[in-house]
């Protein structure tokens, strides 16, 4: 089943998702009644009443499935990650450090959008890129899980798009952190969440083989398939909840495929070509079987509060009479 949360007449209501394959039979959300938890009702796999409204997907909003409560994003393409490294000092050692063991960043979790909605990228960027991704979501709490038993955790699936700010996040992880706020302004995620037993047909063993596309102003950038992960969602769950506990509404995401990024082609010529984004641009996401994401890039946020350096210690010792 597929589930989202959408917009009509000003409130958020959740779902069902009817796909036709009849061109006379518009595309259209069932609805279940207000105040219906999304997550709820797909782990329950819930139907609405027979009596329930209709509306045409055409006529809502779609908005964010879920505001989950952390966002962890891993690194699962091997390929993405040979090009992306390609910008370290030393690309050799960042690849065998990749292989090791699963890695991931957390997000900021209240920075989701719709699937449809314009994305506000930070005034103080001029390297605006996208990323790829598939992710999970977590249907019940675990600690110390299994990989069998990660497995039974995952309620759903849905697209993910990372966008990244390269050059404040290149900036940040110099110091040995981030990136933070690379990162931290917008992730697009839905525009559904389908629940697992719908991918069952692509499964090859513990992955899927569904195609994942991106295009920028409908021109084709990269494309490559979910089965290509270096590690399985279940292995990421289970990596995660290591002495930590993941949580129903937590959100897992694959990391960039592919030629799912700009970066990627970045890091391999050492020219930005594809240029970053810029206002105006629309980036697509498709995976097959799950949707697709279609968001315009809008105008850079207001510059507030600019980036400042850090105040010098001895200065600050002189305003304060204090001594070395």
């Amino acid at each position: 089943m597929k589930y989202a949360l959408a917009e009509v007449d000003s409130v958020a209501r959740v779902g069902l998702v009817v796909l036709s394959a009849d061109p006379t039979t518009p595309d259209h959300l069932q609805l279940f009644p207000e105040g219906t938890d999304l997550l709820e009702v797909a782990i329950q796999k819930a139907v609405p009443a027979d009596h329930a409204t209709r509306v045409p997907l055409s006529a809502v909003r779609l908005l964010p499935p879920l505001h989950p409560g952390s966002f962890r994003d891993f690194v699962a393409f091997e390929e993405h990650v040979q090009g992306a490294s390609a910008m370290s000092p030393d690309p050799a050692a960042a690849l065998q450090a990749w292989a090791k063991s699963p890695t991931f960043l957390f997000g900021n979790p209240h920075a989701m959008v719709g699937a449809h909605d314009p994305v506000v990228p930070p005034p103080d960027t001029e390297s605006l890129d996208f990323e790829l991704e598939v992710g999970v979501v977590i249907g019940r709490d675990g600690r110390d899980l299994s990989v069998e038993e990660a497995r039974d955790h995952i309620v759903g699936y849905l697209v993910v798009n990372d966008w990244s700010a390269r050059d404040i996040q290149t900036r940040e992880m110099k110091v040995g952190l981030g990136p933070a706020k690379g990162k931290d302004f917008a992730t697009t995620i839905g525009p559904w969440l389908v629940t697992p037993d719908e991918l069952e047909s692509s499964r090859i063993g513990d992955r899927h083989d569904l195609r994942m596309r991106v295009s920028v102003n409908d021109t084709l950038i990269g494309e490559d398939s979910l089965a290509h992960m270096a590690w399985s969602f279940p292995e990421f769950i289970a990596h995660a909840s290591r002495a930590a506990w993941v949580r129903a509404g937590d959100l897992i995401a694959s990391g960039t495929c592919h030629a799912g990024a700009l970066s990627e082609f970045w890091g391999r010529t050492g020219v930005q070509e594809p240029p970053p984004l810029c206002p105006g641009d629309v980036v697509t996401m498709t995976v097959d079987g799950l949707g697709t994401l279609r968001n315009r890039v809008a105008a850079p946020a207001p510059n507030r509060a600019p980036v400042t350096a850090a105040a010098p210690l001895a200065d600050l010792k002189a305003a304060t009479g204090m001594h070395a």
